[in-house]
């Protein structure tokens, strides 16, 4: 079974702020998705969890380094931060 850390983007810190939330693999990141593990993130672990984490959840998600995710995409995670 992969650990977090062998996620694209995802290092001890980001990996022990999954954990923190409940998130302990792969599979669990996957099944909560990129929008709910940084809601959690936010809420649980660290309110000041900035949009450079964001991407690097939803590349982690999609597998592949944060600056490959296409523009589309970047643009509804800027919308959604924004949002927050």
């Amino acid at each position: 079974m992969m650990t977090l850390e062998e996620l694209p983007n995802v290092g001890s810190k980001l990996a022990e702020n999954l954990r923190r939330v409940g998130l302990e693999n792969p599979e669990d990141f996957r099944a909560a998705g990129t929008w709910e593990a940084f809601l959690r993130i936010r809420a649980q672990v660290d309110p000041g969890a900035c949009f450079h984490q964001l991407t690097a959840l939803a590349g982690a998600e999609l597998g592949i380094p944060k600056k490959a995710i296409p523009a589309e995409e970047k643009a509804e995670l800027r919308a959604f931060f924004d949002s927050l």
